[in-house]
């Protein structure tokens, strides 16, 4: 009979004992299972939503995360508002909106440093009904001279509306004859409000515009009035999911994917 020694005992051991380590390890991964998806939550003002509804389901599919979205304006005091959202605490990753609004959460520091990133420019567009007749707006005594016989105007509560109250119509130096005859309109489309003839004439944002039926679009201001609106992204204080909000903005803003912004009626920042 063979001497076994101390040596070739540790050796049978430590051989005996690889298979259980191996299926402890196995067993480890298996109850660890993958990566778990993320949720992306996402506040996004109008202005970008046409792209970014084009954009989000590839990115669901590449990344295997899923993105819930709150819609509202970009400032102002609706309970839809961004900022309204954010003061009452309703969670958000990634917040969507006219990049000097976003600033000035980003001054009050709410928003993570760093993380800010202009996806697209946005201009005003004057709409009309459907079938009804196309204004001369090609010029701005044109334009002037459209708006003055127009019997009620209509425009949005976010960027693009407060612009036109506070600004646009004191440039054309009509504020007199123009503001007793618009309005105002608060949490829905302006495209909406003109498709069933509660206004004659409608301005908002170009993309904004262009989803809706019933509307012809019928151009761009003048551009010695026109405002040009930059939407931004960026990540809010306290973001549950960082790194997927990082992923979905790089998304968003990727050069690849500036056809798909110009489509909905933006000019992408990615494709200067």
């Amino acid at each position: 009979m063979s001497e076994t020694t101390p040596h070739h005992r540790a050796g049978r051991t430590r051989r005996s004992a690889l298979p259980r380590l191996a299926a402890l390890l196995a067993a480890g991964l298996a109850l660890a299972g993958p990566a778990k998806a993320a949720e992306v939550r996402v506040m996004i003002s109008g202005g970008f939503t046409a792209a970014y509804q084009a954009l989000v389901p590839g990115f669901e599919t590449k990344t295997g995360d899923t993105v819930a979205t709150a819609y509202g304006p970009s400032m102002g005091t609706a309970p839809e508002a961004i900022p309204v959202r954010l003061a009452r605490g309703e969670p958000a990753d990634v917040v969507i909106m006219v990049g000097y609004a976003l600033d000035a959460l980003d001054k009050e520091g709410r928003i993570e440093p760093g993380s800010k990133v202009a996806l697209a420019d946005s201009r005003i567009a004057l709409a009309v009904k459907a079938g009804a007749k196309v204004p001369d707006i090609a010029t701005l005594d044109a334009f002037k001279r459209a708006l003055l016989g127009a019997a009620s105007i209509a425009y949005s509560d976010s960027a693009s509306g407060v612009y036109i109250e506070k600004e646009m119509y004191r440039k054309l130096g009509l504020e007199k004859e123009l503001a007793p005859k618009s309005r105002m309109i608060v949490a829905e489309r302006v495209g909406n409000v003109v498709a069933r003839g509660d206004a004659e004439f409608g301005f908002q944002q170009v993309a904004e515009l262009k989803p809706v039926p019933g509307i012809t679009i019928v151009g761009p201001v003048p551009p010695e009035v026109q405002k040009v609106t930059v939407f931004s992204a960026g990540i809010p204080k306290g973001a549950q999911h960082p790194e997927a909000a990082r992923a979905l903005i790089a998304w968003l803003s990727a050069p690849e994917h500036a056809g798909t912004v110009a489509g909905t009626g933006l000019d992408p920042i990615s494709a200067r």
